[in-house]
């Protein structure tokens, strides 16, 4: 017998070279144009459009209309999470590509997934959380303790503000790079805020690469470090 949602279509969309491009470029949860993500996946317009409405039909990608233009992102958090898993498994088993990009090193040690911070320093603000008592696991899904609640308020996040958004509260994410977890969900996003806030870090143009101030990775490991 044949039980659940067939997967075999949406492995297929994912698969293609042109669209993997595509979808991993939006992993930054940055809306891009047709003609952008042309340019990402090194096709035509034409080609791309074909790519983009088999995405967007198959509910991987959203597309919003602003006058002239149109721009595409992932439909959710859970096409990201599914995306850095394929990456995960990619990266385990050496599918890699065979002439990495400058850019490789800086996004293993931070980067954007989707809306929270990845890579080696979001790694290392997980074990920290965990470490000092902050976050923990109980039967399996993560919690903010009293005593984590209490010391990110002091950092400068609402976890109550977070909590009210209709998404997961929070969540261990598995990092591709690390093979351990970094943070994700709502707190994971207002984390990343906050980072910016505090102009510790800013996001590299047209990349997912965060990049920290030398003070700013200073400040963020004294903050974290377990």
């Amino acid at each position: 017998m044949k039980d659940g949602p067939n997967i075999a279509r949406v492995a297929g969309l994912i698969g293609e070279p042109a669209r993997a491009e595509i979808l991993t470029a939006l992993l930054a949860d940055r809306a891009l144009t047709a003609t952008e993500l042309a340019a990402v996946a090194g096709v035509t317009k034409q080609t791309v459009s074909a790519h983009l409405a088999k995405l967007v039909d198959a509910r991987l990608l959203a597309v919003e209309a602003q006058g002239r233009h149109r721009y595409f992102r992932l439909a959710g958090s859970d096409v990201a999470r599914l995306l850095e898993s394929l990456m995960g498994v990619a990266f385990r088993t050496g599918a890699v590509r065979l002439v990495t990009g400058p850019r490789e090193p800086a996004l293993r040690k931070a980067r954007v997934c989707y809306d929270h911070l990845a890579g080696e320093l979001g790694v290392l603000a997980y074990d920290g959380l965990v470490a000092r008592g902050w976050l923990a696991d109980r039967a399996g899904s993560l919690f903010l303790t009293n005593a984590g609640a209490h010391g990110l308020g002091e950092f400068g996040i609402d976890p109550a503000l977070a909590a009210r958004e209709r998404r997961t509260f929070c969540r261990p994410c598995l990092d591709w790079g690390e093979r351990r977890h970094h943070l994700g969900g709502a707190l994971g996003a207002a984390l990343l805020d906050r980072l910016y806030a505090l102009r510790w870090a800013r996001r590299a143009a047209d990349s997912r690469v965060v990049v920290f101030t030398p003070r700013g990775e200073q400040q963020w490991r004294a903050a974290f470090a377990g």
